[in-house]
């Protein structure tokens, strides 16, 4: 009866990795089609319609809205920028909306004061309360924004002078609700950790946001460094703090309304990313667990709508189901050591073992569809295809490191529990010589997470030994990168704390 039960238990196992393994395909074979769509882009001509910015009758209105909470370290870098912002000042206007609770406020009423005796039209916004955080502080600016076009920045961005002339011509047509620049990256070779941020996002701008804009998908307002046509934003239904990822909500709302959405890889906008694991913690806790609210409340809508094709659909499913890839990684890793005894147990099993081939398939997709977008940031050549092989594998290991603490943000999403907006903190760290030590707002506390992922990292060390015993090596590199991974992300937590 024992062993009958124990079998029972292996199928359940099996069947349970077998699912994870082949949805990652799947997730795989949809990146890999937007490899596909990014190449063939390059062989397209834009022919947009455009402003004419020597025509001053044809120059639109401009608001920029400026959401910061409590950005003391650099909120004058932040305003400084925005007020070189190459435009006509009789059609520009600057709100600065500030939720911030500490004295940062002073501070930022003070510069925008010095700006707007300069002779800007630059006001200092300012909530009782936080409700709608992010998503509530857009939308009460909105009501008194005198621009047709809204450009969103966050309090880590650094746009180039002629920002606004790259991007607002676009809006000629009438039809486009959103323009979108790619990120740049100004602390990329700080650590490991902003490197493989870095190198994760530049696929994101590359590969997907080209990938799905090039064939007229669905693809994302980023949350900044873009703009917004306002009547776009109230025709969708203005911005709602129901999700954790507003900016994704809303694009999506805005596109089921047939508004098209332009994507400019060309214009980059720079950008500061966390130096801390603690901070890209809570940003990827918020990107992930938003984009499986977003899932949960879009879905249905994406799947039943009479006004888009079958394939933007199916791309569109799968981009509200990004962050779930998360689950079924830490799903995979988790089951993979009983799925080691179950071979070694039950002979006739053995053969299901090989499933395992197809996330080495799909670790093959990602690691062509990568290269090509970090060749056309990077450069090629045989140096930096060596630095990529070396980069691709350190981004794939503490991927996986982060697996739990994104699955737990997966689950808290699409199970529909609520939690508050945590803004990523912000450094102004772009060089090894600055230094974050007596950072404010850094959190000294330890994650209960991380506890379990200092028992994962035992886990999978047990796993390799089994491995070991058993005389069978084909899990020993997985097992060895969910191992260096997880120690990756509990050693810093740890030590990021100190």
């Amino acid at each position: 009866m024992l062993l009958n039960k124990m079998l029972v238990l292996s199928y359940i196992v099996l069947f349970l990795y077998s699912f994870a393994v082949l949805l990652i395909l799947l997730y795989g074979l949809a990146q890999f089609n937007l490899l596909i769509n990014y190449l063939k882009s390059k062989k397209q001509i834009d022919n947009s319609v455009k402003f004419n910015f020597k025509n001053s009758t044809e120059i639109p209105f401009v608001t920029i809205q400026l959401p910061i909470f409590n950005e003391k370290y650099v909120v004058e870098r932040l305003l400084t920028t925005i007020a070189k912002i190459d435009y006509p000042k009789d059609k520009l206007e600057i709100q600065v909306l500030d939720d911030s609770t500490d004295d940062s406020i002073f501070e930022t009423k003070v510069i925008i004061d010095d700006l707007h005796k300069s002779g800007l039209d630059i006001r200092h916004i300012t909530r009782t309360n936080r409700i709608g955080f992010k998503a509530g502080a857009l939308k009460e600016g909105l009501v008194t924004a005198k621009g047709e076009f809204i450009a969103i920045f966050d309090a880590d961005f650094v746009p180039q002078k002629d920002w606004l002339l790259q991007t607002i011509p676009y809006f000629k047509d009438k039809k486009i609700g959103v323009v979108q620049t790619r990120w740049g990256h100004l602390n990329r070779d700080y650590s490991i950790l902003t490197k493989i941020q870095a190198f994760a996002l530049d696929a994101h701008f590359t590969l997907e946001q080209v990938g799905r804009n090039s064939q007229s998908h669905f693809i994302n307002f980023n949350g900044t460094a873009g703009v917004w046509r306002k009547e776009c934003i109230i025709d969708a239904g203005n911005w709602e703090s129901d999700t954790l990822t507003e900016d994704l909500d809303l694009s999506y709302r805005a596109q089921l309304k047939r508004w098209k959405f332009k994507y400019l890889e060309h214009v980059v906008t720079p950008a500061e990313l966390p130096v801390l694991l603690s901070a890209a913690r809570s940003q990827q806790f918020r990107w992930n667990k938003g984009g499986a609210e977003n899932f949960r409340k879009m879905n249905w809508r994406v799947i039943t709508s009479k006004s888009i094709p079958l394939k933007t659909k199916i791309h569109g499913i799968l981009h509200l189901l990004n962050s779930s890839m998360f689950l079924m990684i830490f799903a995979m890793a988790v089951l993979s050591v009983p799925i080691l005894f179950i071979k070694n147990t039950y002979d006739h099993l053995a053969v299901l073992f090989d499933i395992f081939i197809f996330f080495i398939i799909t670790s093959i997709l990602f690691f062509i569809s990568y290269w090509v977008t970090f060749k056309n940031i990077q450069g090629g050549g045989f140096k930096n295809f060596i630095k990529y092989i070396g980069l691709f594998f350190t981004f794939y290991t503490i991927a996986m490191g982060f697996s739990l603490h994104n699955t737990i943000a997966v689950l808290e999403g699409l199970l529909g529990k609520k939690s508050e907006f945590i803004r990523t903190p912000k450094f102004n760290i772009e060089a090894l010589k600055d230094k974050w030590k007596d950072n404010i707002y850094i959190s000294k506390s330890i994650s209960k997470n991380t506890i379990i992922e200092g028992f994962l990292v035992l886990y999978f060390l047990f796993g390799l030994y089994s491995g070991y015993k058993f005389n069978d090596f084909a899990l020993y590199p997985f097992h060895l990168m969910l191992l260096f991974g997880f120690g990756f992300v509990f050693v810093k937590s740890i030590t990021d704390t100190k």
